[in-house]
């Protein structure tokens, strides 16, 4: 995993990282189940590029 330096971002950008890397965030389990359901080839709700459909 890479880190992130203070020295070279702002604390916005270290704050955004790091809610971006939290398991417990909101954003993060929305974005971890948005990927899950893209990969599903039973959800119709998505275009499965890989099926052909």
């Amino acid at each position: 995993m890479s880190k992130v330096s203070g020295n070279t971002h702002t604390q916005k950008q270290l704050n955004n990282y790091a809610n971006q890397h939290n398991t417990n965030n909101s954003a993060y389990r929305a974005n971890m189940n948005n990927h899950s359901n893209q990969l599903n080839p039973n959800n119709q709700n998505y275009n499965n590029t890989k099926s052909g459909k």
